[in-house]
């Protein structure tokens, strides 16, 4: 069984670091635009109510 996983790991080592990569990148960016949006300065929205 083990030698059946590396047979297919070698067979598709490009696949799999394409893969890895892209994920990778797609997670980077996520990341990147989260952290962003947590810290930027916004002034809050104030409802108020008119008597």
């Amino acid at each position: 069984m083990l030698s059946e996983i590396r047979d297919f790991v070698k067979g598709h080592f490009s696949d799999i670091m394409l893969f890895i990569i892209v994920a990778l990148l797609i997670l980077l960016a996520f990341a990147s635009g989260y952290i962003t949006a947590k810290y930027q300065s916004k002034e809050p929205i104030q409802i108020l109510q008119k008597q």
